[in-house]
């Protein structure tokens, strides 16, 4: 094995790990039907949610998605 390979698998399994950890820190995206009782769509943070964490956290993972599927092909392609 090259150590290109080598490098290309410790940062695919270090992209993976990161992708699952941005996924799992992403909030529920339906309140379900406490949330239709409530009113949920009327509070603060629903009108500013271009500038919430949970904004940062879907934007990040739609870059690392991307970048996984790339090297998950770059890889595909050597082996």
């Amino acid at each position: 094995m090259s150590p290109l390979m080598i490098a290309l698998t410790v940062i695919y399994s270090v992209l993976c790990l990161f992708l699952i950890a941005v996924v799992l820190l992403q909030s529920g995206k339906s309140a379900g039907l406490s949330g239709a009782i409530a009113g949920g769509a009327d509070t603060f943070l629903s009108k500013n949610k271009a500038k919430s964490w949970d904004a940062r956290l879907a934007k990040m993972t739609k870059w690392v998605a991307v970048v996984f599927m790339i090297l998950t092909l770059v890889l595909c392609l050597f082996l």
